[in-house]
């Protein structure tokens, strides 16, 4: 039987979290069309050895260093050869019928080159990232003050994509992304310059770019504990590579459409929301 889906996991701690993970692989996946992979960013807290232990069945890749998100998960991806591509987070979990809508889809669009599903918090409640637009200046600032939760619709509320009901999405959530192996091939892996945080919105952005789409299914839902593996805190490592992510997704996708002066004020505003971000977090 060939296989059809090559599943890839990060881990950076978060032992539980990811033991869930693959449990819900081993006890989900058609039997012999999938393999898993788990790339452990040098957890050193056991992670590694529980996966060795637990589940024989997955493939490895222990670290010597943290390479984050991007680079560890395209060790995972250049180790297989199925032409679809599951990217998993460990925080995340998927259910009996997970995977067949989001198969069948790719499987009769050639167009579509990455899908994803409704995601459920643990308390039943629907993640809003499990669908997003591209950032714009306004819909993060509508985002990140909060409004942008409040109201229905306009470009305040982007973020979250809420004309969206099922179909073309700008973007779907990293956590969970089926790709296609030959779409990857098309416009290349995640980008390497992102250390953690925005590389799924850049690499659906260059899907769109390349003429490929990004479906957002309903009919397939997985479970996302959201920020399972940070705690729902960042420390400062991580502040600064999300702030990084977001001027880096700005420089390469929309700062050349824009004014000399508009970009001054999106990248100052950048960096005033993280030396916020970074003085909170000192005083928590």
């Amino acid at each position: 039987m060939a296989v059809v889906i090559d599943v890839v996991v990060v881990s950076f701690q978060g032992e539980e979290l990811l033991r869930r993970c693959l449990g819900s692989l081993r006890e989900h996946l058609p039997d012999g069309e999938a393999t898993v992979t788990v790339v452990d960013n040098a957890s050193g807290d056991g992670t590694a050895e529980m996966v060795s232990r637990e589940f024989p069945e997955v493939r490895l890749r222990a670290q010597t260093r943290n390479l984050g998100f991007s680079a560890a998960t395209n060790i995972g991806i250049r180790g297989g050869s199925a032409p679809y591509v599951l990217v998993l987070n460990p925080d995340a979990a998927i259910e009996a019928g997970t995977l067949p809508p989001l198969l069948e889809l790719l499987d009769s669009d050639p167009v579509v080159g990455c899908a994803g599903p409704v995601l459920i918090r643990e308390d039943g409640s629907f993640d809003h990232a499990a669908r997003r637009s591209f950032p714009t200046p306004l819909s993060a600032l509508g985002h990140f003050t909060g409004i942008g939760r409040r109201v229905e619709g306009g470009p305040l509320a982007g973020y979250r994509a809420p004309d969206v009901d099922r179909g073309p999405v700008d973007s779907v959530n990293g956590a969970f992304m089926l790709l296609r192996r030959a779409a990857l091939a098309d416009i290349g892996l995640f980008d390497e310059g992102y250390w953690m945080y925005m590389e799924d919105l850049d690499l659906c952005r260059r899907l769109a770019d390349g003429g490929w789409i990004t479906y957002y299914e309903p009919r397939s839902r997985a479970i996302h504990t959201k920020a399972g593996t940070t705690g729902g805190q960042r420390g400062p490592r991580l502040n600064i590579a999300f702030h990084r992510g977001m001027g880096r997704f700005y420089r390469r996708h929309q700062a050349p459409g824009h004014g000399a002066l508009t970009n001054l004020v999106v990248y100052a505003g950048i960096g005033v929301k993280l030396a916020i971000s970074l003085v909170r977090r000192a005083f928590r």
